[in-house]
């Protein structure tokens, strides 16, 4: 399906300038980007992280359970997809969520024919509590729901313009890789994605974008060839 993509949305990028939770200015600037994409008539799946309200891998540094500290960090997401679709409702996008864990007063349980069907009538679908599993990140949910649903690609929405040789902020001569073999990422530990993620959508076959959601017209830029990202393939 080439009009059929998935953006992986980061739990910190909602945060704003805020140290932690939900900024809704934010969340409102996202979705204003988001529409310009829907605009162009593609079929919109959203992945949405939950380490602004809680980040399970540190969760569990500090004592909890890693497989409960995951689990919290799932339920953030559920409040993170709550907030995307309210915003993306009022900017008049039709949108579900489906969530990896059972939930059905707020939210829809994934089941794959059904957000098929919601993509085909074209309602945004806002994918929650990543893979419904522990030990596995939202990155590596956002390659398996695209490979399922057949995406064309996968665009990563964070908060730097794509993957650099060095950290662009402590070295003025960083250079952005444009295009990357999913391999170099690998083999190199280029830390943009899971590897998990990265290993699985070089299997199906399916380019990741990387892009700054914060700058105007990131996202429709990259399916524009157009502006500043990092193509994985």
């Amino acid at each position: 399906m080439d009009k059929r993509i998935l953006i992986k949305i980061s739990g910190e990028s909602l945060m704003g300038k805020a140290n932690y939770g939900i900024d809704v200015s934010t969340i409102n600037s996202i979705c204003k980007e988001i529409k310009k994409v829907y605009l162009k008539k593609y079929q919109i799946c959203i992945i949405i992280g939950g380490g602004n309200i809680f980040r399970g891998i540190k969760g569990a540094s500090e004592g909890i359970d890693r497989s409960t500290s995951d689990y919290m960090g799932m339920l953030a997401t559920i409040m993170n997809a709550l907030s995307l679709q309210s915003s993306l409702e009022k900017l008049d996008m039709p949108t579900r969520v489906q969530s990896a864990i059972s939930m059905s007063q707020i939210a829809e349980s994934y089941i794959r024919r059904r957000a098929v069907r919601h993509l085909e009538k074209n309602r945004i679908v806002i994918f929650a509590a990543g893979t419904g599993n522990p030990f596995f990140s939202t990155d590596t949910a956002a390659a398996l729901r695209a490979s399922e649903l057949d995406c064309s690609l996968i665009i990563k929405a964070t908060k730097v313009d794509g993957i650099y040789n060095k950290d662009p902020k402590k070295h003025k001569n960083a250079k952005i890789y444009k295009k990357i073999s999913y391999n170099d990422v690998i083999n190199n530990n280029l830390r943009v994605m899971d590897l998990t993620a990265i290993s699985l959508a070089k299997d199906t076959n399916i380019p990741i974008f990387i892009t700054n959601i914060y700058k105007k017209n990131s996202l429709i830029g990259v399916l524009n060839k157009k502006g500043a990202y990092s193509k994985i393939s």
